[in-house]
């Protein structure tokens, strides 16, 4: 991890926890989110302040870490396309496990063809967050925890009518909107019975 990374709002130092299972420490803070974080319909948009209250505890394995994550994501509705924002408070837990442990786990989990030296891409260490020295990186468990709590199709209200179909309007500006739609088997009579310019001009 780099110098700069070890000073960044999202990198906790545990070293008062490291090695004493049971100790525990709790952590409030606010930082703001570097880029997007969510879809392309709905985000916590850059530089909007993200909420951790978070519970950190040294287990065996590593640091445990648990609480929640506050934030506001803003977006558009699916159905009418205007401008909503959801309020997320987001439930959080994982293991930074310590890098010896995560090691050992790798080697003993490994199916044969990773212990003989073959690289399989889908294992656990992957998707197993280590700690760096006595470092914990919380912004990519964050971002998955956000991204995994937002609507996948948000919507300004439950019973948001959308847009008129034949004209776009916003149904919920104008209950009563419609159009007097012809059923197509009639158009063709419709039309006949509507004069053209040239028998208006005569009839005149």
């Amino acid at each position: 991890m780099a110098a700069h990374e070890q000073e960044g709002p999202w990198v906790v130092d545990t070293r008062e926890l490291v090695r004493r299972p049971g100790a525990m420490r709790e952590l409030s803070r606010t930082v703001t989110a570097p880029e997007r974080i969510g879809t392309d319909v709905v985000a916590v948009q850059v530089g909007q302040p993200v909420e951790l209250d978070l519970r950190m505890e040294s287990v065996v394995e590593g640091v445990l870490v648990t609480g929640t994550v506050t934030a506001t994501a803003s977006g558009m509705c699916v159905r009418c396309l205007e401008d909503l924002e959801v309020d997320l408070e987001v439930g959080l837990q994982e293991l930074f496990a310590y890098p010896e442990r995560a090691a050992h786990h790798h080697k003993v989990t490994a199916p044969p063809s990773r212990k003989g030296g073959g690289k399989d891409t889908e294992t656990d260490e992957d998707e197993q967050h280590v700690l760096d020295g006595d470092l914990m990186d919380l912004e990519e468990v964050v971002r998955d925890a956000v991204v995994t709590a937002l609507p996948f199709q948000p919507v300004c209200r439950d019973d948001c009518p959308g847009l008129c179909s034949e004209c776009g309007a916003r149904l919920a500006d104008d209950p009563d909107h419609h159009h007097d739609v012809i059923d197509p088997r009639w158009s063709a009579l419709s039309a006949m019975g509507t004069p053209t310019d040239d028998e208006t001009k005569k009839r005149n």
